[in-house]
């Protein structure tokens, strides 16, 4: 047990913890690592009760500090959703290994034979709020990636991390594996994370997982390499040649599937030249409880639709609330997107392939997308398991951080006795 008022000192601890279970972790094989998962899931199935019990403790303490329904929705557990927390570890748990994985090889004029072989980074440490599923995703991920993970969650999902790790260390323990393999910080208190951030000589990189205000903070003070996750301003575009039932269906999912997740569209544009197809648009989101937000020429198709601000552009509402803007044409809403965009997820509704192409290749985004919902913007989704977050930046790893993500490499070279002249 730690101590929790010293919070230096717990912190010291745990990261001297999870630098000898990475050694460990490093040699393991793919069946123990495995074992430690669906065991895992297992638990998570047989513990449900003291899982759902848990996280009402953290809607109780959630709704205290007046939590959006968007925030509440993200914390909240119930049956189906450990059961898919669960179904995630064993997704995990299927995936190739990429430990030791053999990325290429060839052989020198010397005789030299060398292969780029894929190994894992280290000890990962997850700075996250609110989903307590990260908590499973994000340690499943690493450990199957031969890492060690610090798990530092949010205050409102104390309690249901706690009991969703209990499942993973119970997993580790049948696999024979160091218990400190997947370590969650035993305290709400802001202090541990500042020390995660200076924490150089045993973490090898962060991965921040929340809103702005986490991230910034995160990339400002961090002494150690940052996967950045930023919010998911996310953009569809309706091109003058949709398809008007896709553009309607889509649209629709992209915003109203869940309103709190990062791929979650924000922002609707439409060609001036398909604003036909906007009225049905406007009336199924408003329907569907969604505030819709737009400029003159959108106002003018629905006296329901509240005006929009420049603020609105920039925001990332992760709540029923969507902007709508007109656009002249497909370079003007690349233009728009490349102003606006947080550079997560963007996509293209049109029957048109060429504008789909130059769309797909001009959006400097991590994921673009033609004729789909951003909601399709997760790991599992693109055949990953789970994913600890969106990478937004380009060093390393962009889009969904999955297994291949959180490993590096190392060149093995091997000789028959050459000497360099």
């Amino acid at each position: 047990m730690f101590d929790t008022h010293d919070i230096s000192g717990m912190m010291d601890q745990i990261g001297a913890d999870a630098k000898a279970a990475s050694a460990a972790l490093a040699l393991a094989s793919t069946d123990q690592k495995n074992l430690a998962l669906t065991t895992a899931a297992s638990a998570l199935r047989a513990k449900t009760d003291a899982i759902l019990e848990a996280n009402a403790k953290d809607i109780a303490f959630g709704k205290t500090k007046n939590l959006s329904s968007a925030m509440i929705d993200r914390l909240l557990l119930d049956e189906d959703r450990v059961e898919s927390i669960a179904r995630g570890l064993e997704s995990i748990a299927d995936l190739p290994d990429p430990v030791g994985d053999e990325m290429a090889r060839w052989e020198r004029p010397s005789g030299l034979d060398i292969a780029r072989v894929r190994v894992p980074l280290g000890v990962i440490g997850v700075i996250y709020e609110s989903r307590p599923n990260v908590t499973a995703d994000a340690g499943a991920l690493c450990l199957k990636a031969g890492n060690a993970v610090i798990l530092r969650g949010g205050s409102e999902s104390f309690h249901s991390s706690g009991a969703i790790h209990d499942c993973l260390v119970e997993g580790l323990r049948a696999a024979g594996l160091p218990e400190a393999a997947i370590q969650l910080v035993p305290t709400r208190d802001r202090e541990a994370v500042g020390c995660m951030l200076t924490m150089s000589g045993v973490i090898d990189i962060i991965v921040p997982r929340g809103g702005r205000s986490l991230v910034d903070r995160v990339q400002t003070e961090s002494r150690v390499p940052v996967f950045a996750h930023l919010e998911g301003i996310c953009h569809v575009y309706v091109h003058t040649d949709a398809d008007p039932v896709k553009a309607l269906e889509i649209v629709l999912n992209a915003k109203m599937r869940r309103t709190g997740v990062c791929g979650a569209a924000e922002t609707l544009l439409v060609d001036h030249s398909a604003t036909s197809m906007l009225p049905p648009i406007i009336a199924g989101l408003i329907e569907l409880g969604c505030e819709v937000r737009g400029d003159e020429d959108v106002r003018a198709l629905d006296p329901r639709v509240m005006q929009a601000t420049e603020q609105d552009w920039h925001t990332e509402y992760l709540e029923p609330v969507l902007s709508v803007k007109i656009v002249d044409d497909l370079n003007g809403a690349i233009n728009h997107i490349a102003h606006y965009s947080s550079n997560h997820t963007e996509s293209i509704i049109t029957e048109n392939t060429e504008a789909a192409e130059a769309f797909l290749t001009k959006v400097d985004s991590a994921i673009v997308m033609h004729n789909a919902s951003t909601q399709f913007a997760d790991g599992g989704e693109f055949g990953m398991g789970a994913e600890i977050g969106i990478a937004t930046g380009r060093i390393h790893a962009r889009g969904p951080v999955g297994l291949e993500q959180l490993t590096s490499f190392k060149y093995q070279v091997r000789g028959t006795g050459q000497t360099r002249p």
